[in-house]
């Protein structure tokens, strides 16, 4: 019995053949993700108003899983394109931006780690990975060019109102307390069904 494991190069993982069946894979992923997106809700009580919680990032975390980590960044960037053109922005983009950002973080280590060696710790590494990559890329992306950005459409000093903690008086303690806790929490939750779901699919996405 051969028991050697089979574990794919960098370059392995970042080649994606771009034929019919894998573009079809692609864009309706990238459809799925755009409802989902649209489905956004936002948890008041504990987080501003602009921060919705959804869960369009479940169908890129599928596509980088099945295709690798460019077809993951493809349909992350899609899905924002279709929002601006099809629902349209209030931010100038700005938050299509953050929200491609971020979760191309998520997606690219996840799926690196997952697609080396296809296996169920693998693929818990990656989440794990994916999570704290996402979080850490929110601080920095938001501290640096998000909410910067954010502040030609909303002065700082609502921004920082908007939350509903009052332990958030600044900009830093609006990212300890509000974009940090809420990007753990939804990419912990994309994660968590990611490992129920993604098995059953698989083959789907495969076929």
């Amino acid at each position: 019995m051969n028991n050697t494991i089979q574990t794919a190069s960098i370059q392995d993982i970042l080649r994606i053949e771009f034929t019919t069946r894998n573009l079809v894979k692609i864009a309706m992923l990238s459809a799925v993700a755009f409802v989902l997106m649209l489905l956004s809700f936002p948890l008041a009580a504990f987080f501003p108003p602009f921060l919705k919680l959804d869960l369009s990032d479940l169908p890129a975390l599928m596509g980088g899983f099945a295709l690798g980590p460019v077809a993951g960044v493809l349909i992350e960037l899609i899905k924002n394109i279709l929002n601006i053109l099809i629902k349209g922005t209030d931010t100038g983009g700005i938050g299509e931006l953050s929200n491609f950002i971020v979760g191309s973080f998520f997606i690219v280590p996840a799926s690196i780690i997952y697609m080396r060696n296809k296996s169920k710790k693998n693929a818990v590494l990656g989440l794990l990975a994916g999570v704290v990559f996402m979080t850490v890329s929110a601080c920095f992306s938001n501290y640096f060019l998000i909410l910067p950005l954010y502040q030609k459409f909303m002065p700082l000093e609502q921004i920082i109102e908007s939350s509903p903690l009052s332990i958030v008086k600044d900009m830093r303690s609006f990212i300890l307390f509000a974009i940090a806790p809420f990007n753990l929490l939804k990419s912990s939750i994309v994660s968590s069904i990611t490992l129920l779901t993604y098995k059953k699919l698989s083959p789907v996405l495969h076929k």
